[in-house]
């Protein structure tokens, strides 16, 4: 991604953290650098699925989310979605105070937001994707998870294009960077599965918040991020006029990558594996835990991994392949068989660039969802994209 001097100083983070492709500066005041940034975009959805279809206003009609690929019922007609909602706008600062460096940003979009329909006027609500202060090496606010390597998200017309595999989780942080390591304590937050199945418990009961780790290694053409997540998942209903009160460990690893070839192609890579990832991953297809007969949270275990190739036909041109799967050890015992066992994902595209800041895309994907119970479910897609940055 570029910036246009000055940028290349007053948003370096933002490089990684936004997802920008372009931006300005617009001004100076006092010692205060400012910048606007964003991108319009279009994305034309149509969408197959085998066993059913998603319900209109589903999330999963905006972009894939595996945990909504209906499963167990019968085929219907082919659904064709349109819309702008991944749209966004942001906006920067860079102050030089006495040889420190403090930073802000906040940008927003109009997606997962739920006011808004498509019957009179698509009216979507904005919403916070980040906000954060940067001062040297501590940055405060909302901004992706420490956990989360936005630098090898592959380049897909859909939203995240590797969900499956997927650490994707922006949330409140406290993160220090020294050199090439990383530390930061994030928001908590515990989803669990009842006993027997059913639907997602919220608990919002944790006393500690996550704590994560990482390492970003670069050495040649490659580009390596390791990190390590613990936290506590925790419920209680005492409060409540319940009787549980239960807590559990849980842990994650995350090993990502890209390798960028002499023609500007590009591998990028990634497995994730831990017990009681839950909300990290593949937006929370599986819960962090679930809870036993005696009301005691046990972690579920889940194991990821995706791989991308692009290819650069030339400046203009280019096309991405993507894999992502991951595979979850429900212990069946305890969250019943109606509980989602794997899901996968493939998708293939080709981009077009008439100048830099001007994208065209197309893409075919298709995915697969399958139960304990081996009822399984898939969805075929056809999307197309036109997006401008600024």
């Amino acid at each position: 991604m570029k910036f246009r001097k000055p940028l290349a100083i007053a948003v370096a983070a933002t490089t990684i953290l936004s997802g920008a492709s372009h931006a300005v500066t617009v001004g100076k005041i006092n010692e205060t650098t400012v910048t606007l940034g964003g991108f319009i975009k279009l994305d034309a959805i149509s969408t197959d699925y085998s066993d059913g279809t998603a319900a209109a206003g589903s999330i999963g009609r905006d972009f894939y989310v595996p945990s909504t690929t209906p499963v167990g019922g019968e085929s219907e007609n082919r659904v064709f979605d349109m819309h702008a909602r991944q749209t966004r706008f942001n906006l920067g600062t860079l102050t030089e105070l006495d040889g420190h460096k403090l930073k802000t940003f906040i940008e927003l979009d109009f997606m997962a937001t739920p006011n808004g329909d498509e019957r009179i006027s698509n009216s979507y609500t904005p919403r916070l994707r980040h906000a954060f202060l940067q001062y040297d090496n501590w940055l405060m606010g909302q901004t992706w998870s420490t956990f989360q390597n936005v630098g090898s998200l592959p380049e897909t017309v859909d939203f995240i294009g590797n969900t499956d595999f997927g650490i994707f989780v922006r949330q409140a942080q406290i993160r220090y960077t020294a050199g090439g390591f990383q530390f930061a304590v994030e928001n908590p937050e515990t989803t669990i599965t009842p006993f027997g199945g059913g639907g997602r418990i919220v608990a919002d009961d944790n006393m500690l918040p996550d704590f994560v780790a990482r390492y970003n290694l670069k050495a040649g053409g490659l580009d390596m991020a390791f990190a390590g997540l613990a936290r506590e998942l925790s419920y209680n209903t005492e409060g409540s006029g319940g009787n549980i009160d239960s807590s559990t460990t849980s842990f994650g690893l995350s090993i990502t990558g890209k390798y960028t070839f002499p023609n500007k192609s590009d591998l990028r890579f990634g497995v994730n594996t831990g017990s009681g990832m839950g909300r990290y991953i593949g937006l929370n297809v599986a819960n962090g835990a679930v809870l036993d007969a005696d009301g005691e949270l046990e972690a579920i275990d889940s194991t990821a991994a995706y791989i991308a190739y692009r290819h650069m036909w030339n400046a203009k041109w280019r096309s991405n392949v993507t894999y992502s799967a991951i595979e979850i050890d429900n212990d069946t015992d305890l969250t019943g068989m109606g509980v989602t066992s794997s899901t996968s994902s493939v998708r293939v595209n080709l981009f077009y660039s008439p100048v830099p800041a001007l994208s065209f895309g197309g893409e075919v994907a298709v995915a697969n969802r399958e139960l304990e119970s081996e009822v399984d479910g898939s969805m075929t897609r056809l999307q197309f994209t036109a997006k401008l940055g600024f």
